[in-house]
């Protein structure tokens, strides 16, 4: 029953965009917002519903960075480590957040799908740095301590 209520959603979305083979992306966009990321049962299901191969659909979802085909936490961290903030002390930041969230180099996401750390090569706010994003809002001057303290308010917020 939850599948064919997630499919309801994905057929939603697919009609948005008039089933629009053009508007793969667009779709992809959507379904990611709604799920945190993109099942594979959904893309085998938008492949079908909007007749585009599987392969085209697969290659798509796995061309662009934004989209993953993991879940994802509630909460989506992002730590630069450009120049500007690799210089400026991003990795420390990245070292606590692992430590306090039980994450590694390889595993990204918490159990429960509360949060997800990801570094990436720049966020385009140099002048900030060293600069972090969650949920694509931005941080600026972090510190080790202040980020585990915004950890600590988003902890308390989900409690309440």
């Amino acid at each position: 029953m939850l599948v064919k209520q997630g499919m309801k959603k994905v057929d939603e979305i697919i009609e948005m965009y008039e089933g629009r083979k053009s508007a793969l992306i667009a779709v992809l966009q959507e379904v990611q917002k709604e799920y945190r990321y993109l099942p594979e049962d959904i893309l085998m299901y938008i492949s079908e519903a909007m007749d585009i191969t599987p392969a085209k659909v697969y290659s798509v979802a796995t061309f662009y960075e934004n989209f993953s085909l993991e879940p994802k936490g509630k909460y989506v961290i992002r730590i630069c480590d450009g120049t500007a903030c690799h210089v400026r002390k991003s990795i420390p930041i990245l070292n606590a957040l692992r430590k306090e969230l039980d994450l590694s180099d390889k595993k990204h996401t918490t159990d429960d799908l509360t949060f997800t750390v990801e570094t990436v090569s720049c966020l385009g706010a140099c002048g900030l740095a060293p600069v972090i994003t969650i949920n694509d809002k931005v941080y600026a001057k972090m510190t080790p301590e202040e980020t585990i303290k915004i950890l600590k308010e988003i902890r308390e917020g989900e409690a309440k």
